[in-house]
Protein backbone atom coordinates (compact mmCIF):
# COMPACT_ATOMS: atom_id res chain seq x y z
CA UNK A 1 0.00 0.00 0.00
CA UNK A 2 2.97 2.26 0.96
CA UNK A 3 4.24 1.81 -2.29
CA UNK A 4 0.95 2.38 -4.47
CA UNK A 5 0.02 5.77 -2.45
CA UNK A 6 3.67 6.89 -2.05
CA UNK A 7 3.26 9.21 -5.77
CA UNK A 8 0.08 10.27 -4.84
CA UNK A 9 1.25 11.94 -1.33
CA UNK A 10 3.85 13.31 -3.56
CA UNK A 11 1.36 14.57 -6.29
CA UNK A 12 -0.69 16.56 -3.84
CA UNK A 13 1.98 18.00 -2.08
CA UNK A 14 3.25 19.23 -5.46
CA UNK A 15 -0.15 20.58 -5.81
CA UNK A 16 -0.11 22.36 -2.08
CA UNK A 17 3.25 24.37 -2.61
CA UNK A 18 2.06 25.43 -6.11
CA UNK A 19 -1.12 26.68 -5.00
CA UNK A 20 -1.34 27.02 -1.33
CA UNK A 21 -4.33 26.18 0.71
CA UNK A 22 -7.13 26.32 -1.98
CA UNK A 23 -9.52 24.33 -3.88
CA UNK A 24 -6.76 24.04 -6.20
CA UNK A 25 -3.91 22.73 -3.89
CA UNK A 26 -6.19 19.62 -3.79
CA UNK A 27 -6.94 18.98 -6.88
CA UNK A 28 -10.07 20.50 -7.30
CA UNK A 29 -11.29 23.25 -10.05
CA UNK A 30 -12.82 25.87 -7.43
CA UNK A 31 -14.59 26.48 -4.42
CA UNK A 32 -18.21 26.51 -5.73
CA UNK A 33 -17.53 22.56 -6.91
CA UNK A 34 -15.79 21.91 -3.94
CA UNK A 35 -18.94 23.38 -1.71
CA UNK A 36 -21.17 20.94 -4.04
CA UNK A 37 -19.49 18.09 -3.08
CA UNK A 38 -19.23 18.71 0.40
CA UNK A 39 -22.90 18.82 0.51
CA UNK A 40 -23.44 15.72 -1.14
CA UNK A 41 -21.19 13.94 1.23
CA UNK A 42 -22.55 15.86 4.49
CA UNK A 43 -26.10 14.35 3.74
CA UNK A 44 -25.03 10.97 5.88
CA UNK A 45 -24.93 13.44 8.93
CA UNK A 46 -27.48 14.45 10.86
CA UNK A 47 -28.67 17.60 10.74
CA UNK A 48 -28.81 18.24 14.52
CA UNK A 49 -27.20 16.94 17.39
CA UNK A 50 -23.86 15.90 17.83
CA UNK A 51 -21.56 13.31 15.99
CA UNK A 52 -17.82 12.73 15.50
CA UNK A 53 -16.18 12.01 11.98
CA UNK A 54 -13.22 11.38 10.51
CA UNK A 55 -12.26 13.09 6.95
CA UNK A 56 -10.08 10.48 5.60
CA UNK A 57 -7.83 12.48 2.74
CA UNK A 58 -8.17 16.21 4.62
CA UNK A 59 -6.05 18.02 2.64
CA UNK A 60 -6.01 21.27 4.02
CA UNK A 61 -8.83 20.80 5.91
CA UNK A 62 -11.42 22.26 3.62
CA UNK A 63 -14.05 19.97 5.08
CA UNK A 64 -13.98 21.57 8.72
CA UNK A 65 -14.04 25.04 7.78
CA UNK A 66 -17.82 23.40 5.87
CA UNK A 67 -18.60 22.02 8.88
CA UNK A 68 -17.56 24.82 11.13
CA UNK A 69 -20.23 26.91 9.50
CA UNK A 70 -22.85 24.27 8.84
CA UNK A 71 -23.07 21.88 12.24
CA UNK A 72 -23.57 23.51 15.45
CA UNK A 73 -21.86 20.41 17.82
CA UNK A 74 -18.91 17.86 16.85
CA UNK A 75 -15.64 16.06 16.96
CA UNK A 76 -13.58 16.02 14.17
CA UNK A 77 -10.50 14.38 13.07
CA UNK A 78 -8.57 14.88 9.82
CA UNK A 79 -6.28 12.27 8.65
CA UNK A 80 -3.96 12.78 5.27
CA UNK A 81 -1.10 10.60 3.20
CA UNK A 82 0.91 14.06 2.88
CA UNK A 83 2.60 15.44 5.90
CA UNK A 84 2.66 18.71 4.41
CA UNK A 85 -1.39 18.86 3.74
CA UNK A 86 -1.51 18.13 7.96
CA UNK A 87 0.85 20.73 8.96
CA UNK A 88 -1.04 23.26 6.72
CA UNK A 89 -4.27 22.15 8.03
CA UNK A 90 -2.89 22.26 11.91
CA UNK A 91 -1.68 25.78 11.65
CA UNK A 92 -4.98 26.73 9.65
CA UNK A 93 -6.76 25.61 12.37
CA UNK A 94 -5.23 26.53 15.24
CA UNK A 95 -8.11 28.25 17.01
CA UNK A 96 -10.74 25.27 16.69
CA UNK A 97 -10.73 22.85 19.87
CA UNK A 98 -12.69 20.02 18.59
CA UNK A 99 -10.22 19.09 15.94
CA UNK A 100 -7.25 17.12 15.41
CA UNK A 101 -5.14 16.71 12.31
CA UNK A 102 -2.73 13.57 11.86
CA UNK A 103 -0.73 11.88 9.47
CA UNK A 104 -1.87 8.58 8.48
CA UNK A 105 -4.72 6.57 6.58
CA UNK A 106 -7.07 5.49 9.71
CA UNK A 107 -7.43 7.29 13.02
CA UNK A 108 -6.73 5.41 16.21
CA UNK A 109 -10.40 4.91 17.28
CA UNK A 110 -13.93 4.81 15.73
CA UNK A 111 -15.64 7.63 14.96
CA UNK A 112 -19.41 7.70 14.31
CA UNK A 113 -19.06 9.05 10.69
CA UNK A 114 -16.12 9.15 7.90
CA UNK A 115 -16.05 11.05 4.85
CA UNK A 116 -13.34 10.64 2.00
CA UNK A 117 -13.91 13.54 -0.72
CA UNK A 118 -11.63 13.13 -3.67
CA UNK A 119 -8.63 10.44 -2.76
CA UNK A 120 -9.99 7.57 -5.06
CA UNK A 121 -9.32 10.27 -8.00
CA UNK A 122 -5.43 10.53 -8.59
CA UNK A 123 -4.21 7.03 -9.44
CA UNK A 124 -1.20 8.42 -10.75
CA UNK A 125 0.76 5.24 -12.52
CA UNK A 126 -1.06 2.89 -10.37
CA UNK A 127 -2.21 0.00 -12.12
CA UNK A 128 -6.17 -0.45 -12.77
CA UNK A 129 -6.78 -3.75 -10.53
CA UNK A 130 -4.53 -2.63 -7.99
CA UNK A 131 -6.09 0.66 -7.13
CA UNK A 132 -9.65 -0.99 -7.25
CA UNK A 133 -8.26 -3.24 -4.62
CA UNK A 134 -7.06 -0.25 -2.57
CA UNK A 135 -10.63 1.25 -3.35
CA UNK A 136 -12.09 -1.58 -1.73
CA UNK A 137 -9.52 -1.99 1.40
CA UNK A 138 -10.20 1.53 2.39
CA UNK A 139 -14.05 1.08 1.96
CA UNK A 140 -13.40 -2.04 4.61
CA UNK A 141 -11.37 0.16 6.70
CA UNK A 142 -14.06 2.76 6.72
CA UNK A 143 -16.47 0.22 7.50
CA UNK A 144 -14.72 -0.93 10.31
CA UNK A 145 -13.88 2.22 12.36
CA UNK A 146 -17.38 4.04 12.11
CA UNK A 147 -20.20 3.38 13.84
CA UNK A 148 -23.17 5.22 12.31
CA UNK A 149 -21.64 5.93 8.83
CA UNK A 150 -19.61 7.06 5.88
CA UNK A 151 -19.92 8.69 2.79
CA UNK A 152 -17.12 8.95 -0.41
CA UNK A 153 -17.30 10.22 -3.78
CA UNK A 154 -15.36 9.43 -6.97
CA UNK A 155 -15.00 10.41 -10.91
CA UNK A 156 -17.47 8.85 -12.96
CA UNK A 157 -17.10 6.27 -15.27
CA UNK A 158 -19.99 8.30 -17.80
CA UNK A 159 -17.40 11.40 -17.86
CA UNK A 160 -16.61 12.44 -21.39
CA UNK A 161 -14.45 10.20 -23.19
CA UNK A 162 -12.29 13.04 -24.96
CA UNK A 163 -11.67 14.46 -21.42
CA UNK A 164 -10.37 11.62 -19.29
CA UNK A 165 -7.18 11.80 -18.43
CA UNK A 166 -5.00 8.59 -17.96
CA UNK A 167 -3.36 9.42 -14.32
CA UNK A 168 -6.88 9.45 -12.96
CA UNK A 169 -9.56 6.82 -12.19
CA UNK A 170 -12.70 6.88 -13.54
CA UNK A 171 -15.12 4.20 -11.17
CA UNK A 172 -18.34 1.96 -12.14
CA UNK A 173 -21.12 3.75 -9.86
CA UNK A 174 -23.10 0.75 -9.91
CA UNK A 175 -20.30 -1.79 -9.05
CA UNK A 176 -19.72 0.22 -5.93
CA UNK A 177 -23.05 1.04 -4.93
CA UNK A 178 -23.29 -3.00 -5.03
CA UNK A 179 -19.99 -3.26 -3.19
CA UNK A 180 -21.30 -1.12 -0.31
CA UNK A 181 -25.03 -2.65 -0.91
CA UNK A 182 -23.61 -6.19 0.14
CA UNK A 183 -20.65 -5.40 2.59
CA UNK A 184 -21.71 -2.59 4.62
CA UNK A 185 -25.57 -1.90 5.35
CA UNK A 186 -29.08 -2.23 3.80
CA UNK A 187 -29.28 1.68 3.92
CA UNK A 188 -26.84 3.19 1.12
CA UNK A 189 -27.68 6.01 -1.56
CA UNK A 190 -26.07 6.18 -4.84
CA UNK A 191 -26.17 10.14 -5.75
CA UNK A 192 -25.06 11.05 -9.54
CA UNK A 193 -27.43 13.76 -9.92
CA UNK A 194 -25.42 16.88 -9.37
CA UNK A 195 -23.15 18.27 -11.63
CA UNK A 196 -20.16 17.86 -11.60
CA UNK A 197 -18.20 14.44 -13.40
CA UNK A 198 -18.19 12.22 -10.17
CA UNK A 199 -20.97 10.41 -7.81
CA UNK A 200 -21.46 10.24 -4.27
CA UNK A 201 -22.16 7.21 -2.27
CA UNK A 202 -23.89 7.30 1.42
CA UNK A 203 -23.50 4.60 3.69
CA UNK A 204 -26.35 4.01 6.80
CA UNK A 205 -25.64 1.67 9.37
Amino acid sequence: MDTLLAPVSRYYTAKLERFGAQPQGVDWNGLDGQLLRFRQLCSVLPSDGPFSLTDVGCGYGALLDFLCANYPTFDYFGIDISEAMIEAAAKLHTSIGHSKFVTGTAPPHPTDFAIASGIFNVKVGAEETAWRSYIEATLDSMDRFTTRGFAFNCLTGYSDKEKMRVDLHYADACELFDVCKRRYSRNVALLHDYDLYEFTIIVRK
